[in-house]
């Protein structure tokens, strides 16, 4: 424990503070702040510090937590060396007053409701390849992961696991989110945005996978400091408070300030780094120029999407020409820095990443042709205008009455007006109506006529903020690009509309109660009222929201179920799992094994892979590794005669998921089953004369497009769907072929459950399913078989064709599977 407190306070806090201290810049106006805000800067700049030395070691392929302290003590010894005594703030320092209690509050309630952090480290979505990404860092050392596994595989089965795909950034598909850069050198980046995942690799460091995961609440804390510290210079502690106690009890906040992802990290430098920008530019402290050139410098580290907060930056940067303020070197060139070294990252290890963004870009319709020239024009124009006195009037004059319009005409439109049709997708065009899921349309309004307050009556204090929350409104609002499904809807609102309407909304509030005079008494205690009342009914929609969230743990018990799962293998056996396009979920489990638990595998991208081509690969991976197993559980055609498949083990547990509810407001915990089987490949073994095989119990090898196990009626099925295979051993003598199937129950309704059989493509017979499981025998012709060694699998193939039914349309459940028949065994003789 001591050990964890020291490098913490030496990488999140020491040299932040140290810099703080330093007697240069004026460092007179710094000691004037709040004692709580220099504690904020302490930590904010120590953790900016920290994640770019963090970057440049892994860049360099020598990340270790050990050598990021040893940096971080090297600039704090520095630090201490040269200014020694100096070091103390003085007289000018402001002592702790009670105006401390409310960003403690506010870390107070964030910490109460952003954990326990989710254990989401399963691939398959954004989450776990950020934890996965972060736990690589860690234990490689570096952003380029290099993988044995991958360079050790010979070239004429490359194909069999991570097929060429046709771009020309990268060679192929490792896991989804990390692509195979050189499959010759075993290179592997994973294709998000490394700062996040930079700090759950020094949590990991620190204290194991949960240090790694509570990387995610931590960064949400420090993004609730800086929201309020930004909004408490703007519109005053107690709005700020206001709006920050509204964003802490956000479902989406709370949501996402315990599932990893990299928007937490961008809110927190977006705003730390405008509060920064306003601080050198506007208050006039040297020393914040090269801090928020720091924070702004380090967004295209997190997300691409940050360019939309530097292009904000560039036109605020512009707007204050107008104000007769120009930005400082000491912001400009640290910034350029970081752009150059930014491109590089973005152009060697992202371009894979790159290259979607650029295909979106690079067929601009005319219309979006039209605003950018138009906007690229106007910026020229303004910075030539800036120089005549009478044009500089006349800006200061229209700017913030002609952003308040835009952003009220804008947000009317978008709420009211805004329809589907054409290109415009439905989620688009309804995405404002989306944000009142999680943020009620009462304070909705709050914010905008908050924004508009602010803006006529603050704006020139603080540009960069509002020109940046404007410009994501109208950039998130115009185009999501995220289909709503689940809290993923919210995702591309967390960085900075959420959080700035919060703000807003606790500034338009606020407002009633400071508008009036004090001789205004009767005045003051109606808005007061109107106030209180303004907040019961925008609070109580939240706190109702956040309710089911508070006690729900994502995937718990996740973590226990994986290390029990790594334990099965030995770091020499190698695991095979199934494809993704199967009817099952089991796919998601190789990230994790593979990249946490450092256990060998291989992913296939097809449930029907070449089976000569397998064979081969076998041929190999039985030379290099003890074990070659195969974990799957929807199916996947692997039986031939030239390979033997002995079942090893299955399992099956549940954990909690959240619903996914497209296009609509998610209100239920569900349970996310994974139901698989595990099997090793030896060397092909004499075949019995009778061929049977209990369908849902170790059947994964045998079968393919049918849905997942069940069990019932004391024996295990799979519900077929409209056409499913199952595949036994080929057997040249074979004259009969027997399932055992039963209708499940299927209503009056959705018709007779009619089946048709085929063996190798040749009909068998067709059958009325009735209810009950019964045995249902099919005569194989003499002829029908085709002679072994004339396919190229070797292995017979039972097609089952049925009518199906949707449980969703005819009974009214959730069930929105395409149902056929139940069926519980084969026997093939």
């Amino acid at each position: 424990m001591l050990r964890l407190l020291f490098s913490l306070i030496v990488v999140a806090y020491l040299p932040g503070a140290l810099l703080l201290r330093a007697p240069v810049a004026d460092r007179d106006r710094r000691a004037a702040l709040d004692a709580e805000e220099r504690v904020f800067w302490a930590v904010v700049l120590s953790v900016a510090w920290s994640s770019l030395v963090v970057l440049a070691l892994a860049a360099l392929r020598r990340y270790s937590v050990a050598r990021l302290i040893t940096v971080d003590l090297g600039v704090a010894i520095v630090l201490i060396a040269a200014f020694r005594q100096h070091l103390r703030y003085g007289p000018a320092a402001r002592r702790v007053t009670r105006s401390a209690l409310l960003p403690l509050a506010s870390l107070a309630l964030g910490g109460w409701l952003f954990f326990p952090a989710f254990p989401h480290v399963i691939g398959g979505k954004d989450p776990g390849t950020y934890v996965n990404e972060g736990v690589q860092i860690a234990q490689r050392g570096s952003l380029v992961v290099r993988d044995e596994v991958v360079s050790s595989l010979p070239r004429q089965v490359r194909d069999l696991f991570f097929p060429r795909h046709p771009s020309d950034q990268y060679y192929g598909t490792r896991f989804m989110g990390f692509f195979v850069q050189d499959p010759d050198r075993g290179t592997v980046v994973g294709q998000f945005p490394q700062l996040f995942p930079a700090w759950i690799a020094v949590g990991y460091d620190l204290d194991g996978l949960r240090g790694g995961l509570a990387a995610t609440p931590v960064a949400a804390l420090l993004g609730l400091l800086a929201v309020y510290f930004a909004g408490a210079r703007l519109v005053g502690r107690g709005s700020a408070f206001l709006g920050t106690a509204l964003l802490a009890l956000n479902v989406a906040t709370i949501w996402f300030a315990r599932e990893p992802n990299s928007e937490v990290a961008a809110q927190v430098l977006i705003f730390a780094g405008a509060l920064a920008y306003a601080r050198a530019q506007v208050d006039g402290d040297r020393f914040f120029a090269p801090v928020a050139a720091l924070l702004f410098g380090l967004l295209p580290f997190a997300r691409i999407d940050g360019v939309v907060a530097l292009v904000a930056l560039g036109v605020a940067m512009v707007l204050q020409l107008f104000d007769l303020r120009r930005p400082r070197a000491a912001f400009l060139l640290p910034l350029a820095g970081l752009a150059v070294a930014a491109w590089a990252y973005w152009s060697a290890l992202m371009s894979g990443y790159l290259q979607r963004i650029i295909v979106l870009v690079t067929n601009p319709r005319p219309v979006q042709i039209a605003l950018l020239s138009a906007g690229a024009v106007t910026l020229v124009a303004l910075v030539y205008a800036s120089r005549a006195a009478r044009s500089r009037a006349l800006v200061r004059a229209i700017v913030r009455p002609g952003l308040i319009v835009a952003v009220v005409a804008a947000a009317i439109y978008a709420y009211f007006f805004r329809m589907p049709g054409g290109r415009l997708a439905d989620y688009d065009a309804r995405s404002l109506e989306a944000f009142t899921w999680y943020f009620p349309p009462l304070a909705l309004a709050a914010a905008v006529a908050g924004f508009s307050l602010v803006t006529w009556r603050s704006f020139w204090r603080a540009p960069v903020l509002l020109v940046t929350l404007a410009a994501y409104a109208f950039f998130v609002f115009y185009k999501i690009q995220i289909v709503p499904v689940h809290f993923w809807a919210a995702r591309r609102f967390v960085p900075v509309i959420l959080p700035g309407a919060s703000l807003m909304a606790g500034a338009a509030i606020a407002a009633l109660v400071t508008v009036w005079p004090l001789a205004w008494r009767r005045w003051r205690i109606a808005s007061l009222v109107a106030a209180s009342a303004i907040v019961v009914f925008v609070a109580v929609p939240m706190l109702r929201a956040e309710v089911p969230l508070r006690d729900h743990v994502e995937y718990a018990g996740m973590l226990s179920r994986m290390e029990e799962l790594a334990k099965r293998f030995g770091e020499r056996d190698l695991v095979v799992v199934e494809s993704r396009d199967t009817q099952s979920d089991v796919f998601v489990l190789a990230l994790p094994l593979n990249y946490i638990w450092n256990r060998p595998v291989l992913v296939l991208p097809s449930p029907k892979p070449d089976k000569k081509q397998f064979r081969a690969f076998l041929d190999w991976a039985w030379l290099r590794y003890t074990n070659v197993y195969f974990l799957g559980g929807g199916g996947t055609d692997l039986v031939s005669r030239a390979i033997g498949i002995v079942p090893v083990f299955s399992d099956r547990f549940q954990v909690p998921e959240y619903e996914s509810a497209k296009n609509a407001y998610p209100r239920e915990v569900r349970r996310k089953e994974f139901d698989f089987g595990v099997y090793r490949f030896t060397p092909p073994t004499a075949q019995a004369s009778t061929f049977a095989l209990d369908i849902g119990q170790m059947d994964d090898v045998n079968v393919y497009r049918f849905h997942s196990k069940e069990a019932g009626e004391g024996r295990s099925y799979r519900w077929s769907r409209p056409r499913s295979t199952i595949v036994v051993p080929r057997d040249d003598a074979a004259r009969s072929l027997t399932l055992w199937m039963s209708n499940g129950g299927r209503p009056e309704k959705a018709g007779p459950a009619r089946v048709s059989v085929y063996l190798d493509d040749v009909l068998l017979g067709t059958v009325v399913v009735a209810p009950g499981f019964n045995p249902y025998s099919f005569a194989v012709a003499a002829g029908a078989v085709l002679p072994a060694g004339s396919t190229t699998d070797d292995a017979m193939l039972v097609r089952i064709e049925n009518t199906t039914w949707k449980p969703r349309l005819l009974l009214g459940t959730p069930d929105d599977r395409d149902l056929g028949v139940m069926v519980s065994r084969i026997e093939v003789r």
